[in-house]
């Protein structure tokens, strides 16, 4: 059986590695029930790299040892955030159909808003309209674009995550590695960089609820293309999850060979986001199992 990695996305600070792992492989089970397979996958063949905590204090610019690149002072925006961040919110817009009218009318002066995303105001006022619509994670969508922002834009930060994460795979041992959210975008980005050079094996990767293709991520990461190595890339969303807007595909993240994307689930979880509502579907948890036995 190949070795199975997880990786988890934003807003897990605080929490106990174990806990969250359990919490994990419980969703996956579910799903493998579902999907009418009486297996569970080994413990000792799951690795979970935690990096909740380093996130948290690097993308907030807390005190203390993080490097002086990212420290700008607690909740402080770096410059180019704004517009990396409106660009976002322009893009779940055009994505969600959101009117015009609608984005005025969450605003207490309308008649001093600007239209479009290069004005502050009116991103604000997107995002309330977002927040506010059923089914939709505003709040989500702005922190998930910070915190990539961040991890991109950063080296300090990007090296202290990829330096944990990267402890998951072994050279020349085969992975299936499953990752969502933020998590998507960094093993993505470590694997297009550095799978050939360390050797690591990873034939099947399957992204849950991926930023990757929203437009400043994937124009963050141009050119985009599939990693070295990897056969299989399985990617899934609920299209009412608004972190995951576009499937991977040739309009929005092009790769050779095109990634399968599937986009007849629905994800359970309130903000239609949350990662057990992806690992406790059925076929989702079919891939991974099928993935492991190859």
């Amino acid at each position: 059986m190949r070795q199975l990695v997880l990786v988890h996305g934003r807003s897990q600070q605080f929490k106990d590695a174990d806990d969250l792992k359990h919490q994990w492989i419980d969703a996956l089970h579910k799903g493998l029930a579902d999907a009418g397979i009486d297996a569970a996958v080994p413990k000792d063949r799951i690795r979970f790299p935690y990096y909740g905590d380093t996130l948290h204090h690097l993308s907030n610019g807390l005190p203390g040892n993080a490097p002086d690149v990212i420290i700008k002072g607690y909740g402080e925006m770096a410059s180019g955030e704004k517009e990396f961040i409106a660009q976002m919110v322009a893009d779940a817009v055009e994505q969600l159909g959101i009117q015009e009218e609608d984005i005025r009318a969450a605003t207490e002066e309308p008649e001093m808003i600007e239209k479009g995303f290069q004005n502050w105001p009116w991103v604000i006022a997107a995002m309330r309209v977002i927040e506010k619509s059923p089914g939709l994670a505003g709040a989500s969508l702005e922190l998930v674009t910070r915190d990539v922002f961040r991890y991109l834009r950063f080296p300090g930060i990007q090296t202290m995550i990829e330096d944990g994460v990267q402890q998951a795979l072994t050279p020349d041992e085969e992975h299936v590695v499953v990752a969502h959210s933020l998590g998507t975008v960094i093993v993505y980005n470590l694997l297009k960089r550095k799978a050939h050079e360390l050797n690591w094996k990873v034939p099947t990767f399957i992204t849950l609820g991926s930023p990757l293709a929203v437009r400043p991520i994937a124009q963050a990461l141009r050119p985009t293309s599939r990693p070295h190595g990897v056969r299989d890339w399985f990617n899934a969303f609920d299209p009412q999850d608004c972190v995951a807007l576009h499937p991977l595909d040739n309009d929005h993240f092009p790769a050779h060979p095109e990634i399968e994307n599937y986009s007849q689930m629905r994800n359970g979880t309130p903000n239609h986001h949350g990662i057990t509502g992806y690992l406790e579907h059925s076929v989702v948890a079919r891939r991974i199992h099928d993935a492991l036995l190859q």
